[in-house]
């Protein structure tokens, strides 16, 4: 739950409308947009005493677990572990410790708390925007130890700002709603999904264990290949959720035409048939630049796949085993995804498209925080937070499914969209430019739906992430989606 606020901050929407043509790597879409006037929404404010110490306590618990876990993906390594670079793709992981203490000094104890800094000398050495990854190594980081004592004593610093903030905002609009507690909790947990990357790109002995994700439930043999979603309006995005990050708002209504979408992600074994086809081979169902890349890459398979004989193996966090057949595909490009929905006579969703299946429930016409409503997610609803290393198979968490029948849109695998990454109409960039708005525009292809590397702070239904669409270190899959017919849209 959204701290202070009730299960009624989901968006309803007054509109009028417009007409908006989106282009993307698939061609031309049309869709009806009706922008956004005002959002209703229903919110019940407890006294605000009773709300700051809310607020105050879920900022500390996600704070707090976010920073357990960075120390876990740090102290389980040698220091020259720490120091190297697994893959020109990323980072030193202490780099990436040391950079959260400094996101952390920058803005909970600086802009939150009007304090000084820690160690200012240091802003130069952990900014991101300064250093390419590739560079990260041969800068004077911090010794391990040493990394490890900044971010726990600006950790002691951020709690004295969290322990004094006033939650209303009122000259510092960062502390409204505890936004910029939140800010940084989803920024740790965003880097530990990106660490966890990195220990997958890692060569050596296995450090990490998790135990495995639960089976899929009796009925998943029975699930439709796909369902419907009906045409028809819904809001997209938020203004509710005090916690959302700006690309996520506003909250806008758009008109979708009715669409079928795969009840579960795509999986290896559909996958490895795409394969065995000679989908790597066929120009036909590539993207001329996802073609090129291709033939450049010499790419045949997803990440970290092999063949031993009539056997794909992977390797994973350190193992190597064979491929779970009834797992959704992970590591995967865009570009992949992509051939693969066009070999199967099928498309990616859109961005709308997906956010529509996921949270919008025709029995009420609300738009929710998750598929399976606005209650926080346990682990019941998804896979989620690193509670287990892989996916989990199709059909799994039958208690998280969306109103429309499709199953695992939160957790389990980033799910790549059709769509480029673009603003909102009324977007507003806040706290600072750097974190949406100059990623803004075709080069970026959006995901949605979290992973299991991705913790619950920062995933829900409205959490957009992007990357290039050649990206395959990152834990990505996809379903895939059809236009209705005429008579299967009434």
């Amino acid at each position: 739950m959204t701290a202070g606020r009730s299960s009624e901050t989901t968006e309803t929407t007054e509109t009028t409308g417009t007409t908006r043509t989106t282009k993307d790597m698939e061609g031309t879409r049309t869709m009806r947009e009706t922008r956004h006037v005002q959002p209703r929404e229903t919110i019940s404010e407890p006294a605000p005493d009773e709300r700051h110490s809310v607020i105050r306590a879920k900022a500390a618990a996600a704070l707090e677990t976010a920073r357990r876990r960075s120390l876990a993906l740090t102290d389980c390594l040698d220091d020259d572990q720490l120091l190297a670079q697994h893959s020109p793709l990323m980072s030193p992981l202490i780099w990436d410790l040391a950079h959260i203490g400094n996101q952390e000094d920058l803005w909970l104890v600086r802009r939150g708390g009007g304090r000084p800094a820690l160690r200012p000398d240091l802003d130069p050495l952990y900014d991101a925007f300064r250093h390419p990854r590739a560079d990260r190594p041969a800068l004077p980081l911090l010794a391990p130890d040493a990394a490890r004592r900044y971010v726990h004593d600006v950790r002691e610093r951020a709690l004295d700002v969290l322990d004094a903030a006033d939650f209303e905002g009122g000259e510092n609009p960062l502390l409204a709603d505890g936004f910029v507690f939140g800010m940084i909790a989803q920024h740790e947990q965003q880097h530990d999904e990106t660490m966890l990357a990195t220990h997958q790109l890692r060569t050596g002995p296995a450090v990490l264990d998790a135990p495995a994700p639960p089976a899929a439930p009796h009925d998943a043999g029975g699930l439709p290949r796909e369902v419907p979603v009906p045409a028809g309006p819904f809001t997209m995005g938020t203004s509710a959720d005090p916690w959302a990050l700006d690309n996520e708002r506003p909250a806008h209504v758009v008109d979708v035409a009715g669409f079928w979408l795969d009840t579960v992600p795509v999986d290896n074994a559909a996958y490895a048939d795409f394969i065995a086809d000679g989908g790597y081979a066929d120009p036909r169902w590539w993207h001329p630049d996802g073609w090129k890349h291709r033939q450049e890459a010499d790419l045949a398979a997803p990440l970290f796949w092999e063949r031993d004989g009539d056997t794909w193996l992977r390797r994973r966090f350190g193992r190597t085993e064979p491929v779970r057949l009834d797992q959704p595909v992970v590591h995967v490009s865009w570009y992949e995804a992509d051939a693969y929905a066009r070999w199967a006579g099928r498309r990616l969703p859109t961005e709308a498209e997906w956010e529509k299946a996921a949270r919008h429930d025709p029995a009420d016409g609300r738009s929710h925080r998750y598929p399976w409503g606005d209650a926080d997610p346990g682990p019941e609803h998804a896979n989620l937070g690193q509670r287990h290393l892989s996916p989990a198979p199709g059909g799994a968490y039958p208690a998280g499914a969306a109103p429309c029948g499709a199953r695992q849109l939160i957790g389990d695998v980033w799910e790549w969209t059709a769509s480029g990454f673009d603003p909102y109409p009324g977007f507003v960039a806040f706290p600072y430019r750097e974190y949406s708005e100059v990623f803004f525009g075709p080069r970026y292809r959006v995901l949605r739906g979290g992973a299991f590397a991705a913790d619950a702070v920062a995933c829900r239904g409205t959490f957009r992430n992007w990357d290039h669409p050649i990206r395959r270190q990152i834990f990505a899959g996809f379903r895939t989606a059809r236009d209705a017919a005429p008579e299967e849209s009434r």
